[in-house]
């Protein structure tokens, strides 16, 4: 499961999606989470699958890859969808079984929800895969910029955010090897009740922890040695420049959207 955490993972390459501004993709990427919540009719998540399907396709990271991360989240989503079917009550019944009743509004509901969280993953991961964390707190800066004149630490958060996503693959490196070294001296992750599960975790929770301070301390350390101040006054090795290709995907983003809306779905 640790292996197929993609969330703050960078796959290179050179595609149209790779090339586009930081902000551009930001933009974008919360408009949809924001519009994904619009759609009422199984067109409409129809439609968006096929306008994400492109998108994988020109950001030219595999389709393996983009639903490797979606396993470990795929209990959760089961999860949202029983607790909705179960739970939401509606005029139409589909199935009745004592006290267990299953309407047809919640069905309905528990798919969209299910739907809902698939695009929220794939939206996130698409921009942190074509994106270098460099790049990600360059383009949060920039968005939050206008808020510092209210003394908002725009430079500051967007740092704590990138730093947040670069040390997710590198805890789950850490905690797969100390999963192998436990492994190696006995230890047992698999196999008898609950409780003791839970209690063999206790073997990995502990240096884990003690690793991501140690991490932590070190890049504290390595960021005072190199004089780190914070962002006012620093420069920038990249300039953030909108391009062609960023108005290009506005345009075809709000093309998408306009018709959807129209179409009625």
């Amino acid at each position: 499961m640790l292996k197929n955490i993609t969330i703050g993972q960078y796959y290179a390459g050179d595609s149209l999606i790779h090339k586009l501004d930081p902000r551009t993709k930001f933009v974008i990427t919360l408009a949809f989470i924001i519009f994904i919540f619009f759609i009422k009719t199984y067109l409409g998540y129809l439609a968006l699958a096929a306008f994400m399907a492109i998108t994988i396709l020109l950001s030219s990271v595999p389709f393996i890859y983009i639903l490797r991360g979606l396993k470990p989240l795929i209990a959760f989503i089961l999860l949202t969808f029983i607790i909705n079917v179960f739970f939401t009550s509606g005029e139409t019944v589909v199935f009745r079984l004592w006290f267990i009743t299953i309407t047809w509004e919640g069905l309905n509901l528990a798919i969209f929800m299910a739907l809902r969280l698939v695009f929220l993953l794939v939206c996130t991961s698409i921009l942190t895969l074509t994106t270098p964390p460099t790049a990600l707190t360059d383009g949060l800066e920039s968005l939050m910029m206008p808020l510092t004149k209210i003394n908002f630490p725009a430079h500051e958060l967007a740092m704590m955010m990138t730093i947040a996503l670069r040390f997710i693959p590198t805890l789950m490196d850490e905690a797969d090897k100390i999963i192998k070294a436990q492994t190696a001296r006995g230890a047992d992750f698999t196999t008898g009740s609950l409780a003791n599960r839970a209690k063999n975790i206790i073997p990995i929770l502990i240096p884990l922890f003690v690793s991501a301070f140690r991490r932590a301390g070190e890049l504290a350390n390595a960021m005072e040695s190199r004089c780190y101040r914070g962002g006012e006054g620093r420069t920038h090795l990249k300039q953030l420049k909108v391009s062609s290709i960023d108005y290009m995907a506005y345009g075809l983003s709000a093309m998408f959207v306009v018709g959807i809306i129209v179409g009625g779905f």
